[in-house]
């Protein structure tokens, strides 16, 4: 059933807005927290990646789910609202930071060890380059998603969702390792290897779960009764 966006009282797009955020903060915890080496080099680039790329695909994927089913405007939404949860989760862990820690746990874990961990979660270096990285990325993979979409007349699913994932991932990716290097929350010389494994780790995720996205999409459209084609003259990313 083809709808234009409109008025409709969904069944299951908190569900998803909840998946879609949890996995976005999860991934923003985990790029600070390890660096993971895939124990090969690719022409002389040394595999490896921060363990948040293990989470950030799933929120990629999701949010091709969102605007297909649901329409740019919505997913325009939750783009928003992980954007403000990403904001009060950095808030919340630098308060945590500042606080002044247990004489205990100071003997037994110790400031140095939180700051080493999830210090880079409360200020600096990775709050800026997840919250750009994550806006650049979000908001061309759900542009492209909605315009390719209009354009195919809904046909080839895999096309647009691949499609989207590279300019996507790629943005994020190089914005999201570029500052953080910059910053010197990694390493210079990991630079060409976070960055080259990110992206390509991204895609083949993206790739690999292309059927379970086409069984997501198929069920949530035939629960929620649409199939959103969004209003191409309202794809500004300045709305909520």
């Amino acid at each position: 059933m083809e709808l234009k966006e409109q008025r409709h009282n969904f069944k299951y797009l908190d569900i998803v807005t909840v998946i879609f955020t949890i996995v976005l903060i999860l991934s923003n915890f985990a790029s600070s927290a390890k660096i993971i080496d895939w124990g090969f080099s690719l022409g002389g680039v040394r595999m490896a990646f921060d363990a948040g790329t293990v989470f950030f695909p799933f929120a990629y994927i999701f949010g091709d789910v969102l605007t297909e089913v649901y329409g740019y405007s919505r997913s325009r939404r939750v783009i928003w609202i992980g954007f403000g949860s990403l904001v009060f989760s950095f808030l919340m862990f630098l308060l945590i930071r500042v606080l002044p820690g247990e004489a205990t746990w100071q003997q037994t874990v110790g400031q140095p060890a939180f700051d080493s961990v999830l210090g880079g979660v409360s200020f600096g270096g990775i709050v800026l380059s997840s919250i750009l990285g994550y806006l650049f990325g979000s908001f061309s993979n759900a542009v492209i998603m909605a315009l390719m979409k209009s354009v195919t007349k809904g046909k080839f699913l895999w096309v647009r969702t691949i499609s989207s994932t590279i300019v996507g991932e790629f943005l994020d990716s190089l914005i999201f390792v570029a500052i953080a290097t910059l910053t010197h929350v990694f390493p210079r010389e990991l630079f060409w290897s976070l960055t080259l494994t990110n992206y390509i780790f991204k895609v083949l995720v993206e790739v690999l779960f292309t059927p379970a996205t086409y069984m997501v999409v198929s069920k949530l459209k035939k629960a929620e009764d649409v199939d959103v084609y969004s209003d191409l003259s309202d794809l500004s990313p300045l709305s909520f």
